[in-house]
């Protein structure tokens, strides 16, 4: 019989644009996280209720509205604190009252972080710990979190399977995010599975082959 594994997750699509909001729980304390709650909070708290998770945390990669909008409410509803993104996202953040009704995520407020993260930094869920990797490009302040010994990434909108995050969102950088993918992600290794902001998870090995931005032989091209 094999042992649980430390790590396990849910990936719950939110808002009208499909987003991809991970609930993450440690399994020996079954303490959890949601990365990146933007909306749909009813559905969220009953996805943590169903799986027997207490919600210690939330985590967020972006400033963007559909990975972030209704986070401050969630933070507040639950009583948890807030880590994420990086600081060089909060003008996004700040933006998120005015763009909710553009983008059909009614009550979404701005926030402040409890914490801010940065390159090198790790975040605890449980006892998991995840490295925080600085990923900017898509926006600047972008981060992606990191459980080494699952080898799982969430990515939010850096990389998806078969592309990349948009960069001609105001501050976005396609040279950054580039270096971003290759120099910080791709060391993580092949086997590395990820989950993106949107659409069905990969794994780098894959994209290093066949993604049309950055497979290896494009950008060797």
């Amino acid at each position: 019989m094999s042992e649980t594994p430390p790590l396990q997750a849910v990936i719950v699509p939110v808002t009208p644009l499909q987003q991809n909001c991970t609930l993450l729980w440690c399994t020996k304390t079954m303490k959890g996280a949601f990365t990146d709650p933007g909306g749909d909070l009813d559905r969220l708290k009953a996805v943590a209720k169903q799986h027997g998770v207490t919600i210690e945390k939330l985590l967020v990669t972006h400033g963007h509205i559909d990975h972030c909008g209704m986070t401050g409410v969630l933070a507040q509803e639950l009583g948890v604190p807030i880590e994420g993104p990086h600081p060089d996202d909060k003008f996004w953040i700040d933006q998120a009252p005015a763009l909710g009704a553009n983008y059909g995520i009614a009550g979404a407020t701005a926030f402040t972080p409890d914490r801010w993260l940065y390159q090198g930094d790790t975040v605890t869920v449980g006892e998991l710990v995840f490295d925080v990797i600085h990923c900017p490009g898509h926006t600047p302040g972008h981060v992606v979190f990191y459980h080494a010994p699952s080898k799982l990434a969430i990515v939010g909108d850096v990389l998806f399977q078969g592309s990349i995050g948009r960069t001609d969102f105001p501050r976005g950088n396609h040279g950054d995010l580039i270096r971003a993918i290759t120099e910080r992600l791709w060391p993580l290794g092949g086997e590395t599975m990820f989950v993106p902001g949107h659409g069905p998870m990969s794994d780098f090995a894959t994209e290093r082959r066949t993604n049309a931005f950055v497979a290896d032989r494009v950008l060797a091209g």
